[in-house]
Formats: C-alpha cells, sequence, structure tokens
C-alpha cells in the first residue's frame, strides 16, 4: 500500500510517497521549511501544499513533535504552544480531505528502524533515539512500542536533558566532538538505569558521522547507528498510517 508519509519538525516539513509493504521511496522527497509560527493553521496549510503537490488523495501517515493520545497533540516541541490539545488529526483530514494517522515523530522514526533498519529482527529491549534539535526516544520491547516515551526531557543538571546534550547544543554552543560525546554518554548512562535496553540505536542527521562520536561512548548495551537517517519519520509515519488503517478496517 503506497502512503503519504509525512515528518513534521521544528525546522523543515518534508513528505515522500512510501510504499509501506517495503519501506522504499516511491517518489523524491520534497522539504518546506517550518513556517514561524509554528501554528496549527499554518502547519496544516504546508501540509496541504504537500497534498496538492503529489496530487494525492489516500491515506497520510504524519510525524509529529508532540505527545500523541488518539490523535491529540498533548504538549508542543519546537512549534507553536497553541498545538496544545489540537486535534492534528482532525485538523489536517478536514484540512487535505485524506484520511490522516498522526504519530509522534520520534515513535515514527523507531517504527521505521524496527520494520526496516537497525532493529529489524530483534526482540529484546531496543531503544531509538533521534538526535537533532532536541533528543526524540521510542522504545520497544519483543517488537511491541510503548509511545511517547519523552526521555529528552528527563533532568540533567537542572534542565532537560535534551538541553544539555543534543546536536543541536553541540553545534550551537561549539562542542567538539568529544566534549558533546561526554555530554552524550551522561543521558545514555541516565537512561541505561531506568530501562535498561540491549540495544541504542542512535539517529537523527548526526548518525551519518557516527564514527567521531561512537568511539567516546561506553554503555552496556551495544550501540549502532541508524539506517535510515532523514527518511526515517517519513517512512515509520506511513507505516504507522498502513498498520493503524488496518485496525481499523
Amino acid at each position: 500500500m503506497d502512503i503519504l508519509g509525512i515528518d513534521i519538525g521544528g525546522s523543515g516539513i518534508k513528505g515522500a510517497i512510501v510504499a509501506s509493504e517495503t519501506g522504499q521511496l516511491c517518489s523524491e522527497k520534497v522539504e518546506i521549511a517550518t513556517p514561524q509560527p509554528a501554528t496549527p493553521q499554518l502547519i496544516a496549510e504546508v501540509v496541504s501544499q504537500l497534498v496538492e503537490m503529489y496530487q494525492w488523495s489516500g491515506a497520510i501517515g504524519c510525524g509529529f513533535p508532540a505527545v500523541i493520545q488518539k490523535g491529540v497533540a498533548k504538549t508542543a516541541a519546537n512549534i507553536d504552544l497553541s498545538w496544545i490539545d489540537t486535534d492534528v488529526q482532525q485538523l489536517i483530514q478536514n484540512k487535505t480531505g485524506c484520511p490522516c494517522f498522526v504519530v509522534n515523530d520520534a515513535d515514527a522514526a523507531g517504527l521505521a528502524e524496527m520494520t526496516f533498519g537497525a532493529g529489524r529482527g530483534i526482540e529484546g529491549t531496543v531503544l531509538v533515539l533521534t538526535l537533532g534539535t532536541g533528543i526524540g526516544s521510542a522504545l520497544f520491547s519483543q517488537g511491541l512500542l510503548f509511545p511517547n516515551l519523552e526521555l529528552g526531557a528527563l533532568p540533567l543538571h537542572g534542565a532537560p536533558a535534551e538541553n544539555y546534550a543534543s546536536a543541536a547544543v553541540r553545534t550551537a554552543q561549539n562542542l567538539n566532538w568529544q566534549n558533546w560525546s561526554e555530554r552524550l554518554n551522561e543521558f545514555l548512562l541516565l537512561v541505561e538505569r531506568l530501562i535498561s535496553p540491549e540495544l541504542i540505536i542512535v539517529g537523527g542527521g548526526v548518525s551519518s558521522k557516527s564514527e567521531k562520536f561512537f568511539p567516546y561512548l561506553g554503555t552496556r548495551a551495544k550501540l549502532t547507528p541508524a539506517q535510515l537517517q532523514n527518511q526515517a519519520g517519513i517512512i515509520g509515519s506511513a507505516c504507522f498510517a498502513a498498520r493503524s488503517g488496518e485496525e481499523i478496517g
């Protein structure tokens, strides 16, 4: 089943048509800058633009930077706070006329990696992290997702961990790879004390440079870079829509 996968982020909104059975993109990926302020109406307008660009009328899977419960945003990360308690699913359906299924963006990336990427076939406890503007997290046990796990919000040195160890912090504070890795490792050790994953998959754009920081990390869990990188959110959103559609149908 082909599904339009859309990955909404704080800086860009990416989309592509995905073959949900294989995880392959069936179209060119398109990215549009996230409007500022990133309000519900303005972001819904960008999603509508993507639908029109692809001349799309089928199902949409949408990864969204928030805790999502039954299609409703309960938090708002790097987007406008007016999203809180907004029915994201209904808003996009009304704007596009397409059936829409919404999932937390890190959960979407995790689903992609577990289905088609570095976590494929692994049944133990797996943690997928997305390092970018913040730190997204998705936890799986026996292949099943524990949704909306916001580990980036854990306190570390008196602030959310993502304010101390995200990839964006490395850039903003001009940290070298070793210094940033030491911060990241503090976060990883904190997480290990809580959930003891057997495998940690590190995603986000920085995962393509894993050789620069993996040597400085020391965890009990096996570490591996994500395989799908910046396509993971698009692919995982499509996977979520396909599964949700089957459950409803």
